[in-house]
């Protein structure tokens, strides 16, 4: 497959880095001010020098001399949007699935935004669209839980839940293990390049949230009969708490009695919470550091468990390109 990569982060320069692994070709890619597009006249066998992108990137700041909307008009069977999430309207993200669909190509979404915020739209420009769109990447990172809950189908599934934020995770791990309170250790989590500088999008719960937003949307609309029928879900119907506020006192007397806290996030075809849980210490939520994990409940199959690194460049670009693989 011939692919576009709009987004030159972490996640974007990881899939331009392995798409070749995959059996795939880069043809073009795009950073917010600058493009590089691959010569020839539909660049079927002439896909960019990946190094050379990463590398100019990484030195310069740029991935190349065109412009951003070259790459969108490029000759691919797949666009990549791994832009930053954006809320409200989803911009640009979502003009740029909209140009892909419009155009009936493929898109594949690490962006969290216009799956998040504006689903029905989405679902919208693909009925009108020889185009597919996937977004394995949205939710957990690497963990196939989009893809896991459309296997078994949506509606066989009650409900969604996890641990969905690593940095969050981190935090309440450490609260726990040294006895300490959520300002010092947060301040650690941002020295190791854990937490951002700005940590209010992880530990206000707003990340994991976004998440479980699209599995809600993934369920209901994945249920419906017609999908007119099914219930659209943005962050606002979110029921959210972040940690902030959560002593490290808390955890003290939860692991006295053999628990220990961690935000859950819940997603079912009616609702989305978030929010510091109590559960066992050694339970299947309690996982430690940056791992994430996601139950899926069954009305057949029970409960299943799927854990793992719920983000980074190369974990959330495997997510990516898997989706590309189920595109051919």
């Amino acid at each position: 497959m011939r692919l576009a990569v709009v987004g030159a982060g972490a996640v974007g320069r990881s899939v331009v880095d392995l798409a070749g692994e995959y059996g795939h070709e880069v043809v073009a890619v795009a950073d917010s001010s600058s493009a590089v597009v691959a010569d020839g006249v539909d660049s079927r066998h002439s896909g960019v020098d990946s190094d050379a992108v990463v590398a100019r990137k990484a030195e310069r700041g740029i991935v190349g001399d065109d412009d951003p909307e070259d790459a969108l008009a490029a000759d691919y069977d797949v666009l990549i949007e791994a832009t930053p999430t954006t809320l409200g309207d989803a911009e640009p993200g979502f003009s740029h699935v909209r140009t892909a669909l419009e155009r009936d190509r493929h898109a594949v979404l690490a962006n969290k935004g216009p799956v998040a915020e504006r689903f029905g739209d989405l679902r919208g420009l693909v009925d009108d669209s020889d185009g597919e769109i996937r977004f394995e990447a949205t939710v957990g990172g690497a963990i196939p839980a989009v893809s896991t809950v459309e296997d078994i189908e949506p509606g066989h599934v009650t409900a969604v839940r996890g641990v969905l934020n690593g940095t969050a995770n981190f935090i309440l791990t450490r609260m726990a293990a040294e006895g300490l309170d959520y300002e010092h250790v947060l301040a650690e989590a941002q020295d190791l390049g854990v937490a951002e500088a700005d940590p209010s999008f992880d530990v206000d719960g707003t990340d994991a949230a976004l998440k479980c937003v699209i599995l809600a949307n993934v369920l209901s609309f994945g249920a419906a009969d017609d999908p007119a029928d099914a219930r659209e879900f943005t962050l606002a119907d979110a029921d959210v708490e972040g940690i902030r506020d959560v002593p490290g006192s808390a955890l003290r007397l939860a692991a006295e009695d053999g628990r220990t806290v961690r935000l859950i996030g819940e997603a079912t075809g009616e609702t989305v919470r978030v929010a510091p849980r109590l559960v066992p210490e050694n339970g299947t939520l309690a996982v430690s550091g940056t791992q994430n994990i996601v139950q899926i409940e069954t009305t057949h199959a029970g409960r299943l468990n799927i854990s793992g690194r719920g983000a980074g460049g190369p974990e959330t670009a495997s997510a990516v390109l898997g989706d590309v693989g189920r595109l051919e």
